[in-house]
């Protein structure tokens, strides 16, 4: 249970980083990063959290890319859990449902970002998409590994 989880968040995690390069390629005229999970909040936010001094946007990108790998993971696992109390859709529906709502409510409190509802529409819409992206990707990773591994 705790691999399949492990492995359905990795192919989660790596869907939406293909999300997030596909969407880089065909917005290149942006030079904001297109949400705040693609940018340098994340790591922002883990540096500060292990008291380390801010960095540079390289360093920063990196340490949210490592803790966007590491969560990845550790959600999978979550999924998994729900699947045993929930049938499918709803277990993919409320683990959707939890991750988006930590998603809107730790960038502002944790990264000090504006409120969601005063992000720009493009931004939101990338991170509704990027984490739908994640969410499915892990569902239907999962439930082709409950198939194959029992």
């Amino acid at each position: 249970m705790l691999l399949r989880g492990v492995i359905a968040g990795g192919v989660a995690t790596a869907a939406m980083t293909a999300a997030y390069s596909v969407e880089r390629r065909a917005r290149r005229a942006v030079g904001a990063p297109m949400d705040y999970d693609g940018g340098v909040v994340p790591g922002q936010i883990v540096l500060h959290i292990l008291h380390l001094r801010d960095m540079g946007a390289s360093e920063e990108t990196t340490a949210g890319l490592l803790l966007r790998w590491g969560y990845g993971s550790a959600f999978g696992v979550r999924h998994v859990l729900l699947r045993r109390r929930l049938p499918e859709p709803a277990a993919t529906a409320a683990f959707g449902s939890a991750l988006m709502a930590m998603t809107l409510t730790m960038f502002p409190l944790l990264g000090h970002t504006t409120p969601p509802w005063k992000w720009p529409w493009p931004l939101l819409a990338t991170c509704v998409g990027t984490h739908l992206v994640y969410v499915t990707a892990g569902a239907i990773a999962d439930d082709r590994l409950v198939r194959v591994l029992y």
